[in-house]
């Protein structure tokens, strides 16, 4: 089974791109090389001309993406190991973000960690009413966001709901969503999320492209503006530590992590 799917919908050979997570035995947890999938996809819909907007959903109903396998974790030992995946995953996610079609997160399920840093950096997102969303981080790895995601998830619900997450580790239910901004519908099934993706994607793909790209871009230069945030350190201090090592060990054993602050 191939955990990412492509595929081109639409009148006419199709002028939408429908990506699916495919892994819903893991709640379609990410692995490198779902990311790397993602990469490359992005890189394909930024250069066909045929197609008009892209959906990212995640396959079983159940989960969008529950954040990155934890599994894959277990190498890491230093603080570079912790920069060097930051920087990988960051590659995957600006390419979906600087992607110049429409991109749409169509959420089932669980959409946490990793999951949500790939749903933030969609241009729009719908819901199922099942819709979770949250950065658990503190109650299970002990690890933190990067910069770049850090300055996304504010621009997208301000950094005081950003702290309440992430402090509270709670995860947010489809409604609240909705109110909060993060989410611009909720529908009442999987199979409607589905429905209603493609109608929003058709819909968008018969609109003027270079007055959306230019919405999109525009956007993120005002985010932007201030310029670059170095975070390297913060990073290193999360991924880098004891309590880390402790949080995948705990995580892979299903227990509570003990915490030390080492």
């Amino acid at each position: 089974m191939t955990d990412i799917l492509h595929e081109t919908r639409g009148p006419h050979g199709g002028c939408v791109a429908w990506t699916t997570l495919n892994r819903p035995q893991s709640r379609n947890a990410m692995t490198f090389a779902m990311y790397e999938g993602l990469f490359e996809q992005a890189k394909a819909v930024a250069e066909d001309p045929a197609i008009r907007a892209w959906v990212i959903t995640g396959a079983g109903g159940k989960a969008f993406a529950a954040g990155t396998d934890i599994s894959q974790f277990t190498t890491f030992r230093t603080g570079q190991d912790a920069l060097d995946y930051e920087t990988r995953i960051d590659r995957v996610l600006s390419a979906i973000e600087d992607c110049p079609k429409p991109v749409i997160a169509a959420v089932a399920g669980a959409c946490t960690g990793g999951g949500l840093g790939i749903a933030g950096v969609c241009d729009l997102r719908i819901a199922a009413a099942n819709a979770r969303f949250g950065l658990p981080i503190a109650r299970t790895l002990g690890n933190c966001l990067s910069m770049a995601n850090y300055s996304r998830f504010a621009a997208l619900i301000g950094p005081a709901r950003v702290k309440e997450l992430v402090f509270t580790a709670r995860l947010i239910e489809a409604e609240e969503a909705l109110k909060l901004g993060l989410v611009s519908e909720v529908l009442d099934t999987p199979e409607a999320l589905e429905a209603r993706a493609m109608e929003l994607a058709e819909h968008i793909a018969g609109l003027a492209p270079r007055t959306l790209t230019a919405t999109k871009f525009a956007l993120k230069r005002l985010r932007m503006a201030a310029g670059p945030i170095h975070g390297d350190d913060l990073v290193t201090l999360c991924f880098g530590s004891a309590d880390f090592q402790e949080g995948i060990r705990a995580f892979l054993e299903k227990r509570k992590p003990e915490w030390t602050g080492n």
